[in-house]
């Protein structure tokens, strides 16, 4: 009899989640998913609130994401307003998302992934976290700790408060940057510069043990994201492309009000997470999942031209010899990645802080509701984030589209676990370890699934009426 093996729930990732494997009557893997567990109604509930007060309530979504979904969503205010945001302001909303990518991306790195990748797969679950990567490497804990903790810090000194901030606002920002506040932050990034070199090295010395684990996370798709108007890489304002998996650009200058003409979504009823696709690919299928692309910092790292930092640009070509002249396509060098956008958030934050202009006080352009629809569009840490907006003419929501980075790859998270599984899963009789390698094939999304959770259709519901002694005296079903 055909059979699955649970692993619920997923452990070392933000959220809750559970993945099912799912074994032929030969014991042989056909297939895994992954099944996000909770719901959350952001799209409904914010409908009637005041535009403006958006930044406000998105950014409660996430303790770890509140700085991308203000911004998104400032952003989205901006379009409504119609306004040009005083250049300052840009350029300190984008220190903010380049700190947020700092402490993000070192979260995920040394805190979530680093058990794995330098104690190993099969070690020990019992110390196979950050308190056994302390016990072991207590100076790549520490430090990595740190820049975490840099990254947040430089959120606070921009903007007051690390997590739910209240700075960023249509039109611009509140308050203009100091001097001092600029000079401690330029004294941070020294250490950081530091720690994140440490972690490259690392990582690359660590390579080659991964090998056929690079190969298991291997498969073509398209890539997705923002870059500049000339092809750079770009974390905050920018061109929505798509790239193949040859690095070949598809569709490219789209401008963020235009996503809905190459993205749709699509729900499937054994998940709460939606499923974006490429349109041109269509109609969705997920078991061909023909329209599947990536986001997040493989794909950025594969669809720009250049970084434009010496430092980054001389570490994207190293990155770019993975892809042997085409795209990087191992999910497995999202880990790499990572560590590459640390390094060019530090570069830049340095490069902006340098400008003379950044502690103008000019910081804020005002208007009321010039348009009836707005769209917000950054990248967060896991990858391309939409925030879309209608309004009525007093400025009230009246309806609520998010697409979330992590749903952007939910389709190449599916397809990650399934390759991982058929490669290690044999019939039921399987190693905690091997399990471990399958939740790995989703840590390396860096997933967040709090902020994911807007389902489309009927939710699938299960109610189950128990007596006291235990025993099930009904079962509803839906979906």
């Amino acid at each position: 009899m055909a059979k699955k093996i649970h692993i619920e729930p997923v452990t070392r990732i933000e959220g809750h989640a559970k993945v099912t494997i799912h074994l032929d009557d030969a014991g042989a893997v056909t297939e895994a998913r992954l099944h996000v567990v909770e719901f959350r109604a952001f799209e409904k509930f914010c409908v009637g609130r005041p535009f403006y007060e958006m930044p406000g309530i998105t950014n409660r979504i996430c303790g770890i994401c509140p700085t991308s979904h203000a911004l998104a969503s400032v952003k989205a205010g901006d379009a409504i307003m119609g306004v040009a945001v005083p250049e300052t302001a840009v350029k300190l909303r984008k220190i903010m998302n380049w700190g947020q990518f700092v402490q993000s991306h070192a979260l995920s790195f040394f805190h979530l992934s680093a058990p794995d990748l330098l104690l190993g797969f099969d070690s020990d679950p019992a110390t196979r976290n950050v308190m056994g990567l302390i016990q072991e490497y207590p100076d790549v804990a520490r430090k990595g700790v740190r820049l975490r903790g840099i990254g947040q810090e430089i959120i606070r000194v921009i903007a007051d408060k690390s997590i739910h901030q209240a700075w960023a606002v249509p039109g611009g920002v509140r308050e203009p940057l100091t001097e001092e506040k600029r000079d401690y932050i330029k004294s941070l990034l020294p250490e950081a510069y530091e720690t994140t070199d440490l972690a490259l090295n690392l990582l690359k010395s660590n390579l080659d043990k991964f090998k056929e684990d690079v190969k298991v996370y291997e498969f073509p798709t398209m890539f997705a994201g923002l870059v500049t108007s000339d092809g750079g890489l770009e974390l905050h304002d920018g061109l929505f492309r798509f790239v193949d998996a040859d690095r070949k650009i598809i569709e490219s200058g789209i401008r963020n009000d235009k996503y809905r003409d190459y993205i749709d979504e699509a729900s499937e009823n054994w998940s709460y997470l939606k499923f974006p696709y490429f349109k041109a690919r269509g109609p969705y299928n997920f078991k061909e999942s023909a329209g599947m692309y990536r986001v997040g910092p493989l794909a950025r790292l594969n669809i720009c031209d250049y970084a434009g930092t010496p430092k980054t640009d001389r570490e994207l070509e190293n990155f770019r010899r993975l892809g042997s002249g085409g795209a990087v396509t191992s999910s497995f060098h999202y880990h790499y990645a990572r560590l590459i956008e640390i390094l060019f958030s530090l570069e830049k934050i340095e490069e902006t802080l340098n400008d003379p202009e950044i502690t103008d006080d000019w910081v804020r352009a005002e208007a009321g509701v010039n348009r009836l629809h707005g769209v917000g569009m950054t990248e967060a840490p896991r990858g391309t984030l939409i925030h879309d907006y209608k309004v009525d003419r007093n400025g009230l929501i009246t309806d609520v589209n998010l697409i979330v980075s992590t749903g952007h790859n939910n389709m190449a998270m599916n397809r990650t676990i399934t390759n991982i599984a058929k490669k290690y899963v044999k019939g039921e009789n399987v190693s905690e370890g091997m399990l471990n390698r399958v939740e790995h094939g989703i840590r390396v999304y860096d997933p967040c699934l709090s902020c994911s959770t807007h389902a489309v259709g009927k939710m699938p519901l299960l109610i189950q009426v128990v007596s006291p002694d235990g025993s099930m005296l009904k079962e509803l079903r839906r979906g």
